[in-house]
């Protein structure tokens, strides 16, 4: 009898594609949800839905019990975990079998053979795949891993065993800054992974990240899907993945083709999965890790092979054999994907979490999210909210796609990396094909910085819808008169003076420059205008005091009136000498004690947000006078969480 009811132990944009290829396919299906995803599009589009707990102080969606008595109490015959942590748990597919379920995925031995890092490299060794030089080694002291550091020579990297996403994995220049990275890499593995166990890595500087799709059936046979490009990252995350890769010729694409099906044969795979590489200068590979699951950059491959691969999960998991042989594999065209996430990439990439007030996404381009108006966005989960990918004939017609499609995108309420995004896809070296792991860090400053025209845009729009009213078509000033408005935009704080001269033109002066502008219709969430002879459309969000407003065919912005706020509250918030919290999170490591004499940098308090640790460091030199957080505590953003005294 062949699958009849499958369960999707996962969230968001993740359940909501697996669901969408099993409804297609004629399957009953189940959702799981936490309490804070009670009302997610996720438990709305499954037939039937069961709440598996609260999202802390445990996460919900790993605890394999619940999900398990979810499937019982369901009739669900099987179970899909998505791409996230449990994908790759190979207790969960272990513990599916012995429940009488099929779990879409891997042989558990599969998981467990290349979830360990140290081992993975071992058995790819074996296999004939070129591995990084490094130490794997059991013994995991402090002195260990300083030696073999030393050995391996620095740069090294430090990588988490049981890792994956980025967690647990950080870069060390030299010999002074390994007892602090060692000591957060392994904090972040032990609370993502429960495992702390590191291995290290001679670091390949400035390489390519080039993956290899494979798939197999437990008939023996194994296919590759192609490669794609994820070498534009930050905090070793993916943030664009495009496929083919421009650095990938035919004869490479087959050498690592053939490299990655070794892998995946010599240890027995099933179903999907991802053979990572790093690609150098010389067109030299080395294999970094396996993923056994299906990527959230599946779309792209998607797109050029015209396949569903949860459809080849599927059909794979009830042991039909593969769809195709690797000679009717066809690839047409290029495609990219961005990766949407909740974070403000001028202050470190932190994470955001709120509400998104306003959501519309482009219409000419695969969007894959769980959002709506008024959707919340908890600090419990990974950052990424949406994916949008463009297919094209050529790589430079999907990248102009991507690029008009994000400049169309609505998304306003939380600060998100859409702007970042679409000055990655129209700088001069990603258009040339360029791109490194290194792409961000080498033009970080081009990258954050809006150009100086949108910036004295942003801002006179910015004065005026804050004074303007929103009842009155004409944008009439309440009232009327000349008004001083003081506001912070783009982490800037901003002085302007609007004076309304006919009832729909103004006269707006701020940063020394003058602007004219007219409205020409204002909504209560959009507006049309002409400033400085440009006529322009937004959208935009009144929430109090603050203001989130998005040009067409531009960027998004975020101002914060403070014109009751007295002048110098800007300067003593930075200067005060209380560190706050940048996000809502959960206390980690407390770093200092009352009493304890700290310098300007140092770090004192460690937060989790959205599975990544952020450090918080003295903004000075000083005295620790008090410590209001412990560990294990969630915090609200802007909470004092240590006081310093001089």
């Amino acid at each position: 009898m062949g699958l009849r009811k499958i369960l999707i132990a996962n969230r968001g944009e993740i359940a909501l594609r697996v669901l969408r290829t099993a409804h297609r396919l004629g399957y009953a299906t189940v959702a799981v949800y936490s309490t804070a995803d009670a009302n997610a599009p996720h438990v709305r589009s499954a037939d039937e839905a069961v709440c598996i707990g609260e999202p802390l102080p445990a996460q919900s969606y790993l605890d394999i019990a619940a999900i398990l008595e979810a499937a019982r109490k369901t009739g669900a015959d099987a179970v899909h975990p998505g791409y996230g942590f449990l994908a790759e748990n190979a207790d969960f597919a272990q513990a599916c079998r012995d429940a009488g379920l099929v779990f879409i995925g891997p042989l558990p031995a599969a998981i467990l053979a290349m979830a360990d890092k140290a081992g993975a490299k071992r058995l790819m060794t074996q296999a004939g795949v070129p591995c990084i030089p490094g130490y794997d080694g059991e013994e995991q002291s402090p002195a260990r891993l300083r030696d073999e550091a030393d050995r391996i020579g620095y740069p090294v990297m430090i990588k988490a065993t049981a890792g994956g996403g980025g967690r647990g994995m950080r870069l060390v220049r030299g010999s002074s800054e390994l007892d602090e990275s060692l000591r957060s890499a392994q904090s972040e593995a032990r609370h993502a992974f429960g495992n702390g166990t590191v291995i290290l890595e001679r670091a390949i500087e400035a390489p390519r990240h080039v993956e290899i799709q494979v798939f197999g059936d437990r008939h023996g046979n194994v296919v590759h899907l192609g490669e794609r490009d994820c070498s534009v990252q930050r905090r070793h995350q993916k943030l664009i993945e495009e496929a083919p890769s421009p650095a990938v010729d035919a004869a490479l694409r087959e050498e690592m083709g053939a490299a990655a099906v070794a892998a995946a044969k010599a240890i027995g795979y099933e179903g999907a999965g991802t053979l990572e590489f790093l690609l150098d200068r010389e067109g030299g590979f080395w294999f970094m890790e396996m993923n056994t699951r299906l990527q959230v950059e599946h779309p792209v491959t998607e797109a050029l092979t015209g396949l569903d691969l949860v459809e080849w999960q599927v059909r794979v998991a009830a042991g039909e054999p593969l769809p195709l042989r690797q000679e009717q594999i066809r690839f047409e065209g290029h495609a990219i994907e961005v990766r949407l996430c909740a974070e403000d990439a001028n202050d470190g990439f932190m994470p955001q979490s709120g509400t998104l007030h306003r959501w519309q996404p482009p219409q000419d381009l695969r969007v894959e999210h769980a959002l709506a108006p008024g959707a919340d966005i908890p600090p419990y989960y990974d950052s990424m909210i949406a994916k949008l990918v463009a297919h094209g004939r050529s790589r430079d017609e999907a990248r102009r796609k991507l690029a008009s499609g994000l400049n169309e995108l609505v998304a306003l309420g939380v600060t998100t990396n859409q702007a970042l995004l679409a000055r990655c896809l129209l700088h001069p070296a990603f258009a040339r094909g360029e791109a490194t792991t290194a792409f961000i860090a080498q033009h970080e400053q081009e990258l954050l910085a809006s150009p100086v025209a949108e910036r004295s845009r942003a801002r006179a729009i910015a004065a005026w819808l804050l004074v303007a009213n929103a009842n009155h078509a004409s944008g009439a000033l309440a009232p009327a008169l000349p008004i001083d408005v003081r506001y912070q935009l783009g982490g800037e704080t901003v002085h302007a003076e609007i004076a309304q001269t006919t009832p729909r033109r103004f006269d707006i002066r701020t940063g020394g420059l003058a602007h004219a502008l007219e409205c020409l219709d204002l909504r209560q969430a959009q507006a049309s205008l002409v400033l400085d002879g440009v006529a322009h459309r937004l959208a935009y969000v009144r929430q109090a005091r603050e203001l989130w407003f998005h040009i067409a065919g531009g960027e998004p912005h975020h101002a914060v009136d403070r014109t009751l706020e007295p002048l110098s509250r800007g300067a003593a918030f930075n200067g005060d000498g209380r560190v706050r919290a940048s996000m809502n999170g959960r206390v980690v490591a407390l770093l200092v004690e009352p009493g304890e004499r700290v310098s300007a940098g140092q770090p004192v308090i460690t937060l989790e947000a959205m599975k990544m640790e952020h450090v918080h460091t003295a903004a000075a030199d000083g005295i620790v006078a008090a410590v209001h957080a412990a560990a294990g505590e969630q915090v609200h953003a802007g909470r004092v969480l240590v006081e310093l005294a001089p």
